[in-house]
């Protein structure tokens, strides 16, 4: 198993706190753990080590930080959970064609219905939730979309507008039937290819999570970029300290940080990922409806009670913007969202209904 393994005992933790710091002002992450002094005197009290362990899985590092007084214990737990993910990432892949996602597009258009195992059933039956509740600003068939600014991204040039009207010809939430008695799934259109990008990690965190409670590792963390699912609070804390990082824009708001057991939470914005051109951003999140990236320089935040939920809301709430957009949140039970955006240099801060129970320092029961 290809891991890096980050023991903490527990006279490091203030020193790796500095470091940890230090990087967070260099690198301005997603998401990043803070460890202040209370997680250190937690551990003197418990006798319980943070471990912290990371591997590149779906194209991103997995990390899993947890609390135990047994290493070896905590090594198999983690080895469990990050198998956990690679059987995911088998299932939902859109860049193996061996992948049973990729074998569904295959399918298309062959007027059959292919019986599908119950995770990628789980995805495809909330993403076409979401899809109807968003009227199509969430949409699994936008692949060929995303493939083609994946392209545009490396050779730096907008798509051609003939092939994006051609890659819309091919997609369209409304061409995919759900079986829930058969738990079969049909494709309707020729040439259809799913893509689970924008729900696939914050699902696989909570898996991940899952299997870390399952082996009696409560006290928990699964990160993998923007996505983190948070179990029980480390030792001596009454939550995870979270923070999310400022908007990459002058006058922004200064980081945010947060309390936070037993929710997920996902970020979503073009902070790395995006195209330039004559000064105009686009971002990796394509809205479906128009095949254009996001041209909104903004970092949408959503708390909730399940990762896959989290992920999918943050890409709906970035394409539909924050008013349409929390009325779906607040749909969710449990949901809250937060956005951040710089429309014509100018800032603006936007919260849901429930997210104000957060900066109260609310945890879940």
């Amino acid at each position: 198993m290809r891991w890096r393994f980050l023991g903490l005992q527990t006279n490091e933790v203030k020193r790796l706190a500095r470091r940890l710091d230090g990087a967070r002002r260099a690198a301005r992450k997603w998401l990043f753990l803070m460890i202040f002094s209370g997680g250190a005197l937690g551990c003197l009290e418990t006798r319980a080590e943070r471990f912290a362990f990371e591997r590149a899985e779906m194209g991103v590092p997995f990390r899993v930080t947890l609390h135990s007084d047994d290493e070896a214990s905590a090594r198999d737990a983690v080895e469990a959970a990050l198998g956990r993910v690679t059987e995911l990432n088998a299932i939902l892949s859109d860049y193996d064609s061996d992948s049973e996602l990729s074998r569904l597009s295959e399918s298309s258009g062959q007027g059959k219905e292919v019986k599908v195992s119950p995770d990628l059933w789980r995805v495809l039956e909330t993403g076409q939730r979401m899809a109807e509740l968003s009227g199509g600003a969430f949409d699994m068939t936008v692949g060929p979309l995303v493939n083609l600014w994946r392209v545009a991204r490396r050779k730096r040039a907008l798509p051609a507008p003939a092939r994006l009207e051609e890659g819309r010809s091919r997609m369209g939430y409304q061409a995919v039937r759900l079986n829930p008695v058969t738990h079969g799934v049909e494709l309707c259109k020729p040439r259809m290819r799913l893509d689970a990008g924008g729900i696939a990690k914050g699902f696989a965190v909570e898996e991940a999570l899952k299997v870390l409670r399952g082996r009696g590792f409560a006290q928990s963390m699964v990160q993998a970029g923007g996505d983190m699912a948070l179990g029980e609070a480390p030792p001596g804390e009454v939550g995870w300290r979270i923070e999310v990082p400022a908007l990459d824009q002058d006058g922004a708001p200064s980081s945010l940080k947060l309390l936070l057991r037993n929710v997920a939470i996902s970020t979503s914005g073009d902070l790395y990922q995006r195209l330039e051109i004559d000064g105009k951003r686009y971002s990796h999140i394509v809205d479906p409806r128009t095949g254009i990236g996001l041209t909104d320089h903004s970092m949408v935040t959503i708390i909730a009670p399940h990762g896959i939920d989290a992920d999918v809301l943050s890409k709906v709430v970035s394409v539909l913007g924050y008013e349409k957009g929390f009325e779906i949140v607040d749909g969710v039970p449990g949901a809250s969202a937060r956005v951040v955006r710089a429309p014509e240099s100018r800032i603006e801060e936007h919260e849901s209904s429930r997210w104000v129970d957060w900066l109260r320092g609310a945890t879940a029961k």
